[in-house]
């Protein structure tokens, strides 16, 4: 049977990748994937066929990788982080359909907010939302709820693409929606490039986060009312001091 792989290649270093990410790359014949995530991973690959798309082609990229796994081929579309938190694979078995021949196989990897929480320490210990602020495909509206939702139920908030060269103020407005129930002294953080070269990573309240300027290539975690800077990093207790009582 044909084999399609939607492989998440975490944060992009061979060190983040999972075993069966690495098994699928070597297996599959075609590497598929935006040009910035093959970029990734083509050295250590030299001789794979490799498709390589621009970002915002993310309905081509996803059926020529079904046409080509149709056709024969074992083919790996890849993406950063995790397939299927922002990635492909949801498309992917969109656009190959019911009837489709082809075995879809999703590989789990590294998504960003625990990587990034990783670095900063363990702000996610307990219940948090992942919120995406870009409006390509989802109105700026329904993401305003869903901030102030979270912030209003005091979830630990990690926010993917919280700004960019069109979406510039984003997080600014973010956090303003947040302090409509936050504290302005939340603690907060955010780190760029995770795992890559320039990563940089910084702890901040809520108030200084919100004149902060970021880029897609950012990763931001907004602390729920109990997380707190120890040492340098973002804590949130779980409230194991508690059932000790």
């Amino acid at each position: 049977m044909q084999k399609l792989y939607v492989v998440g290649l975490g944060p992009g270093g061979r060190e983040y990748m999972t075993g069966e990410a690495r098994a699928a790359l070597e297996e599959a014949e075609l590497l598929c994937g935006y040009t910035v995530y093959i970029d990734l991973i083509r050295a250590d690959y030299p001789d794979k066929e490799v498709l390589a798309t621009p970002m915002t082609q993310e309905i081509e990229r996803c059926r020529m990788a079904v046409e080509a796994a149709e056709s024969g081929k074992t083919v790996a579309m890849v993406c950063s982080g995790d397939a299927g938190v922002y990635g492909m694979a949801g498309l992917i078995y969109e656009t190959a359909g019911e009837n489709s021949p082809v075995e879809i196989v999703v590989v789990p990897g590294i998504t960003a907010a625990l990587s990034g929480a990783a670095v900063l320490g363990a702000p996610l210990i307990h219940d948090f939302a992942v919120i995406s602020l870009s409006d390509l495909l989802t109105p700026w509206e329904t993401i305003e709820k869903r901030l102030r939702a979270a912030g209003e139920a005091d979830f630990c908030i990690c926010l993917y693409n919280p700004s960019s060269k069109k979406r510039a103020d984003y997080l600014k407005r973010a956090c303003g929606i947040l302090l409509e129930s936050r504290d302005p002294q939340n603690a907060c953080g955010w780190v760029k490039n995770i795992g890559r070269e320039g990563q940089e990573s910084r702890v901040m309240t809520l108030s200084e986060l919100m004149e902060e300027k970021v880029d897609m290539f950012t990763t931001v975690f907004i602390g729920n009312s109990s997380t707190r800077v120890m040492g340098g990093k973002l804590v949130t207790p779980r409230g194991y001091e508690n059932k000790r009582k």
